[in-house]
């Protein structure tokens, strides 16, 4: 081998351990350098941090207050929660102590029912009337759906005539009486029937008020099922009760819970009538009685 490179690699196995000493240096160097330097980023963020420990025990202060107030109103409610199941369950018992109450005072003065209905939709009992100088049957609904009351026009059909007991069974009633106030007129072709005052089915105004010269009233039931009733002055009064179904009559029987004096035209006349109102506890009544018979009607 040439001598040359016998010198050259000797020189270089006896630097070998010093270059590994000084690249050990360089890199202890460069990672003080990088700890100095961290040091002193530490040292800068313990300066920031520093005011921060007040606010942290006052943010730890109110987060223990907060937490203090959020139980006392998670007590509060929960007993108001507890108390409001009470008193809904003791409106519920009053309410069928009501109905009750009410049950017997029917029952008392009429009898039992001579039928009786009910399912989810609606519970009926009907009530023959049997006095002296009249004949009738009255029926207390209890309307569990709205949709169960419905008023329908004979025919289908605005000035059309049909019986009360065929549209019953056109549309599969349980129970049927004669609607709203209504007269005849000979129309283009043949007789027609005009209803008075307004007329309301599913929502829809059929017929708009117009008030007449007598008192004329509105009935029927909202969107919720509840009896509504006024004697309205034009179509909006009609609206603002928000009428699901409902027609008009005349003339009014009771207000505000007070008999109302009839005009002569109608309390010297022995006609069928048909009475819409409502009963004390809410319940629906529907009354006819029998009409232009001697020593009954």
């Amino acid at each position: 081998m040439n001598p040359i490179k016998i010198l050259f690699i000797f020189l270089l196995l006896l630097l070998a351990p010093f270059s590994g000493v000084w690249f050990a240096l360089v890199d202890q160097n460069e990672s003080l350098e990088y700890g100095r330097h961290l040091v002193e980023d530490l040292d800068s963020l313990n300066v920031q941090v520093r005011p921060l420990h007040p606010m942290k025990d006052e943010v730890l202060s109110k987060s223990e207050h907060i937490e203090e107030v959020v139980s006392d109103y998670i007590e509060t409610f929960s007993g108001q929660s507890m108390a409001l199941a009470a008193e809904i369950k003791r409106s519920e018992t009053q309410a069928n102590l009501s109905n009750d109450i009410y049950e017997r005072r029917i029952t008392n003065v009429l009898g039992e029912p001579v039928s009786s209905h009910k399912s989810p939709q609606v519970e009926i009992k009907l009530f023959e009337l049997e006095e002296l100088d009249y004949r009738g049957y009255m029926a207390k609904v209890k309307l569990f759906d709205p949709d169960a009351f419905e008023v329908v026009l004979a025919g289908d059909k605005v000035g059309g005539f049909e019986t009360t007991s065929s549209m019953a069974k056109r549309n599969r009633a349980m129970l049927a009486i004669n609607g709203g106030g209504f007269g005849s007129s000979q129309g283009p072709d043949g007789l027609i029937s005009g209803m008075i005052g307004g007329t309301v089915v599913g929502g829809q105004v059929i017929q708009s008020f117009v008030p007449k010269d007598e008192p004329l009233f509105f009935a029927g039931i909202d969107h919720q099922g509840r009896v509504i009733g006024n004697v309205p002055e034009s179509q909006a009064d009609v609206d603002a009760l928000n009428p699901k179904d409902g027609v008009s009559f005349i003339p009014v029987l009771l207000k505000n819970g007070e008999k109302v004096e009839l005009p002569p035209a109608w309390a010297d006349t022995r006609h069928p009538r048909t009475i819409l109102g409502r009963y004390a506890n809410d319940d629906l009544l529907l009354i006819v009685v029998d009409g232009r018979q001697a020593f009954w009607s």
